[in-house]
């Protein structure tokens, strides 16, 4: 039996974190999805959702809430950058262009709207492996068990935040509810992805309970509450969580 070395194990332990990951693949050439599916499954992505057109995209996407996306730029109902721009509406998930095309304009189209990368058909297997682990790694962080926040230290092994030299015992509810948004500090967490965290998956008609909820943490994080710089609003979209260095 092959025995893993030290450096090895680390790298497995990363990749299970980067499995959990659910990846969204829009294409409307079964073999290419098909492919892609099976590079995925080999390399240990179990959570995969698939759609062939733009419009199935944007249901599946609204209805599955993946981590990342990987578009086809080339759709027979629209293309890969209008349905990025629907999903941008909405969630800030990273994006991957895949496409047969190799032409500059199209490449500077789709990183102009914020893509994450851009991969051109054909590719080797290897390649696109690295890419996505690289753009998963890049936009999200595997659970800490210490959270340092502007003014305060927010420790999840012993459920609480420190602060000024007091102790704030964080509830059940406060402690999923920073969870959800550390484990994609810096990014976008939307109101609905929030309330299915802590709810499960009827998550409709939680809102002023989430509000009250987001009220109590800030109380316990912030300096000042009433002007948030740790866990703050963006409107119309959800949350995001700053983290200190």
């Amino acid at each position: 039996m092959l025995k893993l070395t030290m450096k090895e194990e680390d790298g497995a332990m990363e990749h299970s974190f980067l499995h959990d990951k659910k990846i969204l693949i829009v294409d409307d050439e079964p073999e290419l999805l098909k492919m892609v599916e099976a590079i995925l499954k080999d390399e240990g992505f179990a959570r995969l959702v698939s759609a062939t057109s733009q419009k199935e995209g944007i249901e599946v996407a609204k209805a599955e809430k993946p981590d990342l996306a990987i578009l086809d730029v080339m759709l027979p109902d629209g293309d890969g950058f209008s349905l990025m721009e629907s999903i941008r509406a909405w969630s800030d998930m990273p994006v991957i262009f895949l496409t047969a095309r190799d032409e500059a304009m199209d490449k500077l189209a789709g990183l102009g709207l914020g893509a994450d990368d851009y991969i051109t058909k054909p590719f080797m297997p290897p390649e696109f492996l690295l890419r996505v682990n690289a753009v998963l790694r890049r936009c999200y962080k595997e659970d800490v068990d210490v959270l340092k926040l502007d003014g305060c230290v927010v420790d999840f092994g012993r459920a609480e935040v420190r602060k000024e030299e007091k102790i704030l015992p964080l509830t059940a509810m406060e402690y999923r509810l920073l969870k959800t948004l550390a484990k994609n500090a810096g990014r976008i967490v939307t109101m609905d992805a929030v309330c299915e965290a802590l709810w499960g998956d009827n998550p409709f008609g939680y809102e002023n309970s989430l509000n009250a909820h987001i009220r109590r943490v800030r109380e316990k994080i912030e300096k000042n509450p009433s002007t948030p710089v740790s866990l703050v609003t963006i409107k119309g979209l959800g949350y995001r969580l700053i983290v200190r260095k």
